[in-house]
């Protein structure tokens, strides 16, 4: 597939990015906006500006969560957060997408007329009944994915001004936080 093979290729990805979730439970989706930024092998970072600043940051098997204005940090293993390293691993192109997913094309509504339509369904269960991703005909980058589990709720992850191969120094995936910063420990289940 072209997709996986250029995300297999990059070094790097930058991008802005809007996320929104949708809940069978509320009626108004919450929407964030901020920047990703990927640096392989296991480098991630989301940099939320509205409606709150927030900073996650995936390093090296373990996830940061910081939120400045509850003044705490959550830290967790990469098992705990599944849609987070999810979307690392379909962005990184570290899975191979045919060995994990059943795959259709699959049109959606979209404001793209230069895209093309992905359903991944996985093969053994999960915590999703299906992954949409929407790719760019033309640089095979993924600008859209959505994330429906079982219940009926979706994650819609849009990515755009999208740069690659940027160089990202190593300190820009140090979080910074204040030293009376609430420590929250979140133990791996088994």
């Amino acid at each position: 597939m072209r997709t996986e093979k250029k995300l297999f290729s990059l070094s790097s990805i930058k991008a802005d990015f809007e996320q929104i979730y949708y809940s069978v439970s509320i009626t108004t989706p919450l929407r964030e906006k901020g920047e990703f930024t990927l640096k392989k092998p296991d480098l991630m970072k989301w940099e939320y500006r509205e409606p709150e600043e927030k900073v996650f940051l995936y390093k090296k098997g373990n996830f940061l969560f910081y939120i400045p204005e509850d003044n705490q940090l959550i830290k967790s293993s990469f098992a705990e957060e599944n849609h987070e390293s999810e979307i690392l691993n379909l962005l990184s192109g570290k899975k191979i997408l045919q060995d994990h997913y059943l795959i259709e094309f699959s049109p959606f509504p979209t404001e793209n007329a230069h895209a093309f339509q992905l359903k991944l369904i996985p093969r053994e269960e999960d915590e999703y009944s299906f992954i949409l991703l929407e790719i760019d005909e033309k640089s095979w980058l993924i600008r859209k994915a959505i994330f429906l589990d079982w219940v009926g709720n979706k994650t819609e992850f849009r990515f755009s001004r999208i740069k690659t191969n940027v160089r990202v120094p190593q300190s820009f995936f140090e979080l910074k936080v204040p030293p009376d910063v609430e420590i929250i420990e979140k133990l791996e289940k088994p």
